[in-house]
């Protein structure tokens, strides 16, 4: 190898480098529950968002029917919600619906194509329940705190 490849083969290392830090201090965005205003509530537990999205809680403490909003299992920002907010994989989350809608126990929330379509279904739906990449500026939307 010349002294001019090895030259730019360490630039080229240091430039890698460089970018991979830049891009680990990243701030990630904020993962925003959200909820028709009509659900009643403004905080749940972790667990409490699991039952809802393992559609094992059916109904809002004021007796509201809940519907559930969710995006496609491989979006990144629904990859982000099941670790960050569920404490769970996608590939869990899908094996519990599946199995209520195999078994007939069950059924599986409404997927939406997208965060934009997913903020106009959970802001236009009463009882209803999903997440976005905030921050969320919709009036007709509660941002729910998980603690």
């Amino acid at each position: 190898m010349t002294a001019q490849a090895a030259s730019a083969r360490s630039i080229l290392g240091r430039l890698c480098l460089v970018a991979l830090m830049a891009c680990c201090m990243l701030p990630a965005a904020a993962q925003e529950l959200i909820a028709h205003p009509s659900a009643g509530i403004t905080t749940l537990t972790r667990n409490e968002a699991r039952l809802y999205f393992t559609m094992r809680l059916k109904t809002w403490p004021n007796g509201q029917p809940t519907k559930v909003f969710v995006l496609p299992d491989n979006h990144p920002t629904h990859h982000h919600f099941t670790n960050e907010i569920l404490g769970l994989y996608p590939y869990q989350l899908r094996r519990v619906w599946d199995r209520q809608i195999f078994s007939g126990t069950g059924q599986a929330p409404i997927a939406v194509a997208n965060e934009k379509e997913m903020i106009k279904r959970v802001s236009t739906t009463p009882g209803a329940i999903g997440y976005a990449e905030g921050p969320i500026t919709d009036a007709n939307l509660r941002i729910l705190q998980v603690r």
